[in-house]
């Protein structure tokens, strides 16, 4: 009986990571038609026997088509699983709806749990992620989680850079965590910022909290969605005599609404992200690095595939 069968199949979102991920991989993609109805309703049909064979599903959730995404991947998975195959492994670099992981006000949803259940019931066996808006939104999962970040590559794109007096800082609180991760890798210092917000994608600085003056601030966040908060942040930190070559690094570039004119006027030295979700050619500026994520894929389906550990790879 043959072993270790399985196929990557890519949705719509971003077919050019999962391209470079079959590549990587040496396999070709598998075989799948997607087309909307004139009502608006998506199909999706697998155009190739997966019977026996464990599936790789790589699906992302990009600026104002999330619900699209989550809709397109929902079907998807239950195409596989009434097409026979083995195990759904669902790759969703950027899990959308990720923020609302609580209650913050009185009769509000959890929407992010919702997803996860909606995931779930549609076949998904196993979920690869990265850098999940909370740890603990790996909870709201009935099935595997592997909630990765590319913190390690980060830190070698910077430590080529030979920056001196560095400080990672994190915009607000929640991500202090994961900002002391990346610090404790360069060997930098760190510093956080609170900001209160009077509505959503409204935020300001309020009080710089570190050590920053003449200090070289790499900003480190999560996602970057309107760009308000991280372009408050930067303006803090110089008003506080931080130098003026301040970096931006954040896995998610969402990139929406008013993002990139915001990051042409703010001038960071440069803002370094992933390709978990696309950036195309109308959202790039000057300054902006994308390093891609494929790499880290390819070696989580080989070592699933393999058996092996997924942790000892970031």
């Amino acid at each position: 009986m043959p072993q270790n069968r399985f196929k990557i199949f890519a949705g719509s979102s971003h077919p050019e990571l999962a391209e470079e991920v079959a590549s990587l991989l040496k396999m070709p993609l598998g075989k799948a038609k997607f087309s909307t109805f004139s009502c608006g309703e998506k199909y999706v049909s697998i155009e190739e026997t997966i019977r026996g064979h464990e599936v790789f599903i790589i699906q992302t959730c990009c600026d104002q088509t999330v619900n699209d995404d989550y809709m397109e991947l929902f079907i998807m998975c239950d195409a596989m699983v009434r097409s026979f195959a083995t195990k759904v492994h669902v790759i969703i670099p950027h899990f959308g709806y990720s923020r609302q992981d609580k209650i913050h006000i009185p009769r509000e949803p959890i929407s992010s749990k919702l997803m996860a259940d909606l995931l779930v019931k549609s076949g998904a066996g196993h979920v690869v992620t990265l850098q999940l808006h909370t740890d603990q939104i790996q909870g709201f999962f009935d099935v595997p989680v592997d909630n990765l970040n590319i913190n390690k590559t980060f830190a070698k794109y910077f430590i080529k850079k030979e920056l001196k007096d560095l400080v990672v800082v994190s915009p607000d609180a929640g991500g202090a965590k994961n900002a002391k991760r990346f610090a404790d890798i360069l060997g930098a210092s760190l510093a956080i910022l609170h900001k209160s917000r009077s509505e959503h994608n409204v935020s300001e600085v309020t009080h710089v909290v570190g050590d920053i003056k003449n200090k070289t601030c790499i900003i480190f966040d999560d996602m970057i969605d309107t760009a308000g908060s991280v372009c408050n942040a930067k303006k803090a930190l110089l008003a506080n005599g931080a130098n003026e070559d301040v970096y931006l690094c954040a896995t998610h570039p969402i990139f929406s609404g008013p993002a990139v004119e915001r990051f042409k006027d703010a001038k960071f030295k440069e803002v370094v992200v992933s390709n978990t979700l696309p950036v195309p050619t109308e959202k790039q500026f000057e300054g902006l690095k994308v390093i891609s994520i494929a790499p880290l894929m390819a070696s989580v389906v080989e070592s699933v595939m393999g058996h092996k550990s997924v942790t000892e790879l970031y």
